[in-house]
């Protein structure tokens, strides 16, 4: 057998050049002439390492080199594949009525209690209920937030159509299946996942859903006793992810750090955390302790040997505008996207329940709300900015500015945060749009707060997250009460978007 593998292997290697690799072809040229069905299953095996994809006809081609296209549009839902066999993984673990009866009752007691733990900040022992009741009610949100995400490296041509993936805390797969689905059906990914818990049952379940290009394997180890050269042979990966899984290590900075050095040198770490106050700040404060000490071009640090630190540039979505200046304000950012489909497993389970204490929709979760940070150890940023004060104001000066009307430059981190408290914004008239900005050199929160919106400021509204603008003649306050910054856009304020 391992013969007649080297055999197909070696014919492979020959034809993926010359013309599409036919099973029913090569299976004639290897001794013992397998069956063309063995022969396709060995050429699905070797295929990321001969750099193959399997076409829709059976055929198998190089993969192409061409950067992955952006979204075109909102996530709508997850496939229902997936949730099909959510469904059928609940039915076979809890019964055909999973939803109903003491199953039901469980789940939704199980979710309850560990929705309580962490909003407490304690810890969450991933047992199968609580796997089980996570995979129903964060799987649509995650499956879109990491498409949304990525989205910030397709936009700039970094993310290939072939890639090397590791994913740490994989959880139950939403960050896995968004990843598979955002690809296109001609790109190859290798996929790990490291998840030592029971949510790796549920994974495996549903990473079987999805295309044939899709090769994955999960390793049920800790991201700390993982050994990335084990799964990929050199050890280099294309992209890093680290999805909702921060909070829950003992030591975040220095797993961050390791696994940035398994980074390709093209390659990306892509950190996620929910939008609550206390994880989105705990990202930042990982992402600002990883990233390489500020000064000159951002590009600082060196090896000191080969397992020494390696530089590593905040890529984005938070700028760095300002050579030799980092942020040091709280960091609570996060973007909003339209809300996904209500699932069908989320709508049972939260049917079937009964009680005084429940409300309806208390089990449905389908918001895309979230916290990210793309690392890169190539200098490279979102934005490649370089100013100077002799033309725009810099946060770090605010201090200076304030009663003034100035010029600056910032990036839009936030969707709008004046129709509640959760924001964390400023108080005030919640009549007024008001967006968190950013310029990466602010010690104090900064806030855009429109009071008179025109033509000439609307693009301020109409930027999507993380987007660069120029605002001229926007005036400099401070708000005592949340000790932020509020830079006050009205009629005399111009914003213009930068590219």
């Amino acid at each position: 057998m391992t013969d007649q593998r080297e055999a197909v292997r070696e014919n492979a290697k020959y034809l993926r050049n010359v013309r599409p690799i036919d099973p029913d072809e090569i299976h004639e040229y290897v001794d013992g002439r397998p069956h063309p069905a063995v022969v396709r299953q060995y050429l699905r095996e070797e295929a990321p390492d001969l750099g193959l994809i399997e076409r829709a006809d059976g055929t198998f081609v190089p993969a192409q080199g061409d950067p992955v296209s952006p979204l075109s549009g909102p996530i709508r839902e997850v496939p229902a594949r997936y949730e099909d066999r959510l469904d059928d993984w609940l039915a076979d673990e809890y019964g055909p009525d999973w939803h109903e009866g003491p199953s039901g009752d469980l789940l939704r007691s199980t979710l309850r209690r560990t929705k309580a733990q962490y909003l407490a900040g304690g810890p969450v022992t991933y047992d199968r209920d609580v796997a089980a009741a996570y995979a129903i009610y964060h799987l649509p949100g995650y499956y879109a937030a990491v498409q949304y995400a990525l989205d910030d490296l397709a936009d700039r041509g970094l993310l290939g159509r072939r890639l090397r993936v590791l994913d740490l805390g994989a959880g139950v797969g939403g960050p896995a299946l968004g990843l598979a689905d955002y690809l296109p059906d001609d790109a190859l990914l290798e996929y790990h996942a490291v998840e030592p818990s029971a949510a790796a049952d549920v994974l495996e379940a549903l990473l079987a859903e999805t295309g044939r290009n899709v090769h994955w394997e999960v390793h049920r180890e800790t991201a700390e006793s993982f050994d990335p050269a084990e799964a990929t042979g050199d050890g280099t990966v294309d992209l890093v992810m680290l999805c909702n899984v921060l909070s829950e290590l003992d030591d975040p900075v220095s797993v961050t750090r390791r696994y940035c050095r398994t980074l390709a040198d093209d390659g990306s770490l892509l950190a996620m955390a929910p939008a609550d106050r206390e994880t989105s700040i705990g990202l930042r404060r990982v992402e600002r302790a990883v990233e390489s000490p500020p000064g000159g071009d951002g590009k600082t640090g060196t090896d000191a040997d080969e397992d020494g630190p390696r530089p590593v540039t905040v890529y984005g979505p938070m700028p760095r505008l300002w050579p030799g200046e980092r942020p040091s304000d709280r960091g609570w950012s996060f973007d909003v996207r339209p809300d996904v489909a209500v699932p069908d497993v989320q709508s049972r389970l939260d049917g079937a329940a009964t009680g005084e204490d429940h409300a309806p929709g208390e089990f449905v979760n389908v918001d895309v709300q979230f916290s990210y940070s793309i690392l890169r150890v190539d200098g490279s940023r979102y934005h490649d900015a370089s100013l100077d004060t002799a033309t725009w104001a810099r946060m770090a000066d605010m201090d200076t500015h304030v009663s003034n009307r100035i010029d600056l430059v910032a990036a839009k981190v936030s969707r709008s945060l004046s129709d509640g408290d959760e924001s964390g914004g400023p108080g005030g008239d919640r009549s007024n749009p008001l967006y968190k900005i950013s310029d990466g050199s602010e010690e104090r929160d900064h806030y855009a707060v429109v009071t008179k919106e025109t033509g000439l400021n609307r693009p301020l509204r109409e930027a999507d997250y993380g987007d660069l603008l120029a605002f001229e003649s926007a005036l400099s306050l401070w708000n005592d009460d949340e000790a932020a910054y509020n830079l006050v856009v009205d009629e005399e304020t111009i914003v213009d978007p930068l590219a």
